[in-house]
């Protein structure tokens, strides 16, 4: 293998793809998606059947709270196996994957498939690392990821890492190579996710990636487009998938403390499978991450809005203005004299205490029209953020370190990554 892609933690890697299934019933989208809509997730279970299916491989976030799911996840790693042991897949030596995905606006997003080494990933506030999450990571959310993958001997990623590449130097040339290169699958995928269609590169051209790559580190890169000198270069910040990666890396620093350093220098744990994606793709579009809450008294919570923030008032104006929707009422509180840079953490800062203090849950929703469904119900409270620039994403977490957790999402949830690739994580 090339020694450049020891410079940027990005490799071709030993990708596992089904044989002989019905891809369409294979794939199925980010276990992260329509949490609070179980009928999306009972609806992929009937077009599924007994067919062999990533679904039967993840546990759909709508899941985590039931009762029996010890018995799920135990069932999920039994599947892996059994996936294994009856020859379900081939594998894709040392590869990398170009990834043609068209979404539901009928765009199409180009990417990469390939593995990071986890060592040069952190997701800790402030972090030079080469590889860096965008969002504050909610520690509480990675143990019931880790119960999955901690004895799991495949992993299949949602995780999408994004690039600062305006001169589409990286993955747009392989756009127009694409028919020199092996197809490996070319299909529509379930519940309205669109098409997807991927090629594998040849060494060739995985060397060229790999240039083009450690490129957009070069120090004089990195200060003309983000005014900063001497820096630690940021090649890749986490757009999707963050608490997903951050599980690989807590149950990779695991197996770290109990076999040692150099014991687990050569494991397939050290690394992860994701999808790298320009930033500058015309078909990527940052949607706002809204939030709703449960089993909080609307009234109170904006009376307690108010004290937090005096000047806050009803309607839109100049400075950080949110969405409200309850049960009976639909309109905006403005808080004109914000302190924080996105509206996001002027309202999760509030929440977050709220929160703690006077109890009630809260889900994060990608989509208005789902966000003010359940907002309105008896009881919840939706708020509606608005979208942030994709321009600023790198210079802020240049500048900055991370953004309020769920500041963004990549497009509507039907247009996530689809679980299609795997790779084994034991040997």
């Amino acid at each position: 293998m090339n020694q450049i892609f020891n410079q940027i933690g990005f490799y071709p890697a030993d990708i596992l793809l089904p044989k002989d299934c019905d891809m369409a019933k294979w794939a199925v989208v980010a276990c992260d998606q329509f949490t609070s809509e179980p009928e999306y997730w009972q609806a992929v279970e009937e077009q599924v059947g007994r067919a062999p299916s990533a679904l039967r491989l993840i546990l759909p976030e709508a899941q985590l709270k039931d009762p029996n799911v010890e018995a799920s996840i135990a069932e999920i790693n039994r599947t892996m196996r059994q996936y294994l042991d009856d020859g379900l897949f081939r594998t894709l030596e040392e590869s990398l994957v170009y990834v043609e995905r068209r979404q539901s606006d009928g765009r199409i997003r180009h990417g990469l498939v390939g593995m990071i080494d986890l060592d040069t990933y952190d997701f800790t506030p402030g972090s030079g690392a080469l590889i860096r999450a965008t969002e504050g990571t909610v520690l509480d959310r990675i143990p019931p990821r880790a119960k999955v993958r901690r004895n799991a001997p495949i992993e299949l990623p949602h995780v999408m890492l994004l690039i600062d590449n305006p001169e589409r130097t990286v993955i747009e040339p392989l756009t127009a190579a694409s028919d020199t290169m092996e197809k490996l699958y070319d299909f529509d995928l379930m519940q309205s996710g669109g098409h997807i269609a991927a090629f594998r590169l040849s060494a060739q051209q995985s060397d060229a990636v790999g240039e083009a790559l450690l490129e957009l580190t070069d120090e004089a890169v990195m200060a003309q487009k983000y005014g900063v000198h001497g820096a630690a270069p940021l090649l890749f910040a986490v757009g999707d998938g963050n608490h997903s990666l951050a599980t690989a890396k807590a149950c990779y620093e695991e197996k770290k403390k109990e076999l040692g350093e150099e014991a687990t220098k050569n494991l397939p744990c050290r690394y992860a499978l994701v999808e790298v994606v320009n930033n500058h793709d015309d078909a990527l579009q940052f949607e706002p991450i809204h939030r709703v809450l449960f089993n909080v008294d609307p009234e109170h919570l904006l009376a307690e809005f108010r004290k937090a923030y005096p000047h806050a008032h009803e309607g839109e104006g100049e400075g950080h203005t949110i969405g409200v929707v309850y049960e009976g009422y639909a309109g905006a509180i403005t808080v004109p004299d914000p302190v924080m840079q996105l509206a996001v953490g002027t309202l999760q800062s509030f929440l977050d205490r709220y929160l703690k203090e006077f109890g009630g849950e809260v889900d994060y929703i990608h989509g208005e029209a789902v966000t003010r469904e359940l907002g309105a119900k008896h009881g919840n409270m939706g708020f509606l953020l608005p979208a942030m620039g994709k321009e600023q994403l790198f210079k802020t977490v240049m500048a900055d370190g991370v953004l309020p957790r769920k500041t963004f999402s990549m497009g509507h949830a039907q247009d996530k990554r689809y679980y299609i690739e795997s790779r084994k994580i034991v040997e």
